[in-house]
């Protein structure tokens, strides 16, 4: 796990740790000091704690004009024992969303597993963002089978090409709209 590292070609365009209306302002990472784990295994030190133990992250880009932020996320995504939603929202999101962020693009192939509890962090976090949307990018199968049974589907969209989207080859803001594009279309 130590080799998967955070998207980085988007690094020159935006940066957590230089935005100071991000939640991560001033996070530091080490380049070659590997100190997080999950279950025991070194993570690439470049990815971001949400004091979560099992479940990390890198905030890859945000557009304030557009309000759109893409979040890539590594680990175990553990809502039942570690609240890691409750983390996700309170930490990042709703800081994001204080600053004008309704658009979200979370990136979940490295998502390894998914453990429910109740709904009502992502309720909240659907309603936060009322006039824009929340899309799930290459979750793995299993991962969305889980949280289909959690009743997730109902706040964050997920299937179809977004299952497959080939999100690194885009610029970030073309990414943007090829989402936006692909959620309109099922929203028409």
């Amino acid at each position: 796990m130590h080799t998967i590292e955070p998207h980085y070609h988007w690094m020159e365009l935006y940066s957590a740790s230089e935005d100071p209306r991000s939640p991560l302002f001033e996070a530091e990472n080490s380049i070659d000091s590997f100190t997080n784990t999950i279950y025991g295994y070194y993570i690439h030190p470049q990815w971001d704690s949400m004091e979560s133990d099992t479940l990390f992250l890198k905030i890859l880009f945000v557009d304030y004009e557009q309000g759109v932020g893409v979040i890539e996320f590594i680990g175990e995504w553990n809502d039942a024992i570690e609240n890691d939603i409750m983390q996700l929202k309170r930490g990042i999101i709703d800081p994001m969303v204080h600053e004008g962020i309704r658009k979200f693009i979370l990136v979940g192939e490295n998502v390894f597993n998914f453990h429910g509890s109740d709904d009502s962090y992502y309720e909240e976090w659907f309603e936060d963002v009322e006039d824009g949307w929340i899309a799930g990018v290459n979750f793995q199968d299993h991962v969305i089978r889980e949280m289909h049974q959690f009743n997730l589907d109902s706040y964050i969209n997920f299937g179809g090409k977004l299952d497959e989207l080939p999100w690194r080859t885009y610029p970030p803001k073309q990414l943007v709209t090829v989402v936006d594009g692909l959620l309109q279309r099922r929203l028409n």
